[in-house]
């Protein structure tokens, strides 16, 4: 209670000093400036952190950047009224650190465009009203982070239709005074409020303006939807059409010959042009070939590089003969001598032994091991 007292103490001095506050009432924890004559254009800066409630009714707050600094250090402050401003347009984060904020008013502004972050950080936030306002589109991504979100008035504004996803959980919604055009746009809505049984205030005045101007509530209207579906088979179509325009255009300008040829200083008639269809295949089919046959070249190269470096013959050349005798009379010397033979003994056998030619009896005699054998029985 000393805390309370100390706090509303320090409030009612600030409040006193700042003569633009002068004419707000400060109670316990509650300040309500919603009679100062439309003199406010900003929120005071010397409101106390300590507030829970702040009542701005009635000025002409644009909530700019200055006021969102200041509300974001109002870190306590459940109950936010902003009614009756000239508000316009809601940025993205403007209420970021308002974390306990349970109720939030800003109607009856001339609010156009909320982005799809306005409502960031209003984690505890259970009833939003924007009830007559200057709204002409709104999706439901913009309440996602608003899990306790439970009330939302959206009446007078200019909707025509309202994309709402399942996963968007409401317990009361207002819509009336919007011009509801009951055609495919608005058929998820309709699903959305029959779905869930969300209580709809003032249903009996949330008609649709188009496509006639019967009063029908739009969770009863009647909506053809196989018109829906015939609509997006023809949005399908006429997306496919413009794409396959300008691939034959495309092909027409990349792929094709001219038709006239110039030669000799004489001018006649070009080949007949291909189709552009056969064109165009013939292009996708060259670009298959020459990409298969690359893809085959790369595996088989490693291959066909072993091959060609384990080959390693060569045709015999002229001085191969004498490096042979050589090479093969340094052998003879490193055989042993047998006794009783000499020097020209030898030669004969080698000579011979050069010589003789081998009958064709299907195998393959070694010459060193024959010229030994000779050498040993003489």
């Amino acid at each position: 209670l000393n805390m309370k007292l100390s706090w509303l103490v320090i409030c009612a001095e600030i409040l006193f000093l700042n003569p633009v506050t002068a004419d707000c009432k400060v109670t316990s924890q509650t300040v309500i400036c919603d009679e100062s004559g439309k003199k406010l254009r900003t929120i005071p800066i010397s409101l106390c952190q300590n507030v829970t409630k702040l009542s701005l009714q009635n000025n002409k707050i644009t909530l700019n950047d200055t006021d969102k600094k200041v509300l974001q250090r109002l870190t306590n402050l459940t109950e936010l009224y902003l009614n009756e401003n000239v508000v316009t347009v809601l940025y993205n984060n403007s209420f970021c650190n308002l974390a306990k904020l349970t109720i939030l008013d800003i109607s009856n502004n001339y609010i156009t465009t909320v982005h799809q972050a306005a409502f960031a950080g209003l984690n505890q936030l259970s009833k939003l009203n924007l009830f007559h306002n200057r709204i002409t589109q709104l999706d439901s991504d913009v309440f996602t982070s608003l899990k306790n979100l439970a009330v939302l008035n959206l009446q007078d504004n200019l909707l025509k239709f309202f994309h709402i996803k399942s996963s968007f959980k409401l317990i009361t919604i207002a819509l009336a005074g919007n011009p509801w055009n009951c055609s495919c746009d608005l058929l998820d809505l309709q699903k959305w409020l029959i779905t869930f049984n969300v209580t709809m205030e003032n249903e009996s005045n949330t008609v649709c303006a188009f496509p006639n101007t019967q009063k029908i509530s739009i969770r009863t209207a009647v909506i053809q939807t196989t018109d829906c579906g015939l609509k997006n088979k023809s949005l399908e179509i006429t997306v496919t059409s413009t794409s396959a325009n300008k691939l034959k255009s495309f092909t027409s300008q990349t792929f094709l010959a001219p038709s006239n040829v110039t030669r000799n200083n004489e001018t006649r008639a070009g080949l007949p042009l291909l189709g552009k269809s056969w064109t165009f295949l013939g292009g996708v089919l060259g670009f298959v070939l020459s990409t298969t046959l690359l893809i085959f070249t790369a595996i088989k190269c490693p291959t066909w590089y072993r091959y060609l470096i384990s080959y390693s013959h060569r045709r015999l050349e002229e001085n191969d003969s004498e490096m042979f005798e050589q090479e093969f009379t340094a052998d003879m010397n490193s055989f042993p001598t047998v006794p009783g033979t000499n020097d020209e003994h030898s030669m004969v056998n080698f000579e011979k032994t050069r010589a003789f030619v081998p009958e064709e009896d299907g195998f393959i005699e070694d010459k060193y091991i024959y010229a030994y054998g000779i050498s040993e029985e003489r």
